[in-house]
């Protein structure tokens, strides 16, 4: 599927019944209600839709061009945008390059020139790097994109988003550049990625780690999943940011840890319970029993090579002895009722 079809796809599910904003005078505030701030967010979300339809509708154009349509542009006048570059794992990384060094670019990069000799790349920033630091090209196949900041950005985090096996970190990184540079909130999101409700609140779980933890997870985020930084996220609001901090730098920095290890390390441990202290009973310098209470259970523990004996003879004496206690605390109570 091309980028254009999966924008387009997603691009359905945004501001689908958009409604007439009200005039000032009829709300004067932002509604506070949560349904409230979605029906309120619907024209912004039908104004983005035609910002994004406006990206498609230009790809559509340079996809249906000839493939001559692309032409080598010169890698040093590439600009990157922070953040927009897709962070890869080695073994992604590794693979990209090769294939790169071994066959024809397949997929040229998209850029938007800039007007002062400058261009600055829509998508494609790795196969850019790749070319310039690994195989020290000064050229790279690209498509120009003519649009406005707004349509640029959209077009640059939907093509991110819908990358395969892309980390839930990155799916977090993309979904902030999408709240701070285009204003929408998290339901803004759910409508405009038509990810599920749950998923996307596991991934933005992520923000509640510690900055520190977050570094860590940026230089590999493939090394931490949507649902283990859930529970990290969990311990870390509990107090235990240093530990959930430590546990993911180790995570991060060793390959044989695994999450499940890692959340043991930043799990704290259970108190033990205490020991129960046994109770020695003698007769005279001899042993003759150790009586223990447990988890509401007494124990009796008898010496000597006649134990059994011991163990049932008192057992029935002290089964008697409750009866009989239970019996005279029965009478008590109901002689006082009658006075």
């Amino acid at each position: 599927m091309s980028i254009k079809d999966r924008l387009a796809a997603k691009a359905a599910t945004i501001g689908t019944s958009p409604r007439p904003q009200k005039s000032s005078e009829d709300s004067p505030g932002r509604p506070k209600t949560a349904p409230g701030q979605l029906m309120a967010s619907l024209p912004l979300l039908a104004e983005k839709e035609k910002e994004l339809q406006a990206a498609i509708k230009r790809i559509e154009e340079l996809e249906s061009t000839d493939n001559t349509y692309s032409e080598e542009v010169e890698i040093s006048t590439l600009i990157e945008v922070p953040g927009r570059r897709r962070v890869l794992s080695q073994q992604e990384y590794g693979e990209l390059r090769a294939n790169l060094q071994a066959n024809p670019l397949v997929h040229p990069i998209v850029y938007r020139p800039l007007g002062d000799g400058r261009n600055e790349i829509i998508s494609g920033n790795n196969r850019v790097a790749i070319y310039r630091d690994d195989l020290g090209r000064t050229k790279i196949r690209g498509v120009p994109f003519i649009g406005t900041d707004t349509e640029v950005e959209l077009g640059a985090a939907f093509s991110n988003l819908l990358a395969p096996s892309l980390p839930d970190f990155e799916k977090y990184r993309q979904f902030q550049r999408i709240q701070e540079n285009l204003g929408l909130t998290q339901a803004d999101i759910i409508r405009a990625s038509g990810l599920a409700q749950s998923h996307v609140a596991r991934i933005l779980s992520f923000d509640n780690l510690p900055s520190a933890a977050k570094e860590f997870i940026a230089a590999k985020p493939h090394r931490l999943g949507g649902t283990a930084a859930a529970k990290f996220a969990a311990l870390a609001q509990q107090g235990h940011e240093l530990e959930v901090t430590q546990a993911i730098r180790t995570l991060v920095e060793s390959e044989e840890m695994t999450q499940e290890r890692a959340l043991s390390l930043a799990t704290p441990a259970r108190p033990k319970a205490p020991q129960p202290t046994a109770t020695t009973i003698t007769l005279g310098k001899k042993k003759f029993c150790d009586v223990s209470v447990r988890s509401g259970v007494v124990g009796l523990r008898f010496a000597g090579k006649d134990s059994e004996a011991k163990a049932a003879e008192w057992g029935e004496r002290i089964a008697e002895f409750i009866r009989t206690k239970l019996e005279a605390d029965d009478r008590q109570s109901s002689n006082l009722d009658v006075e």
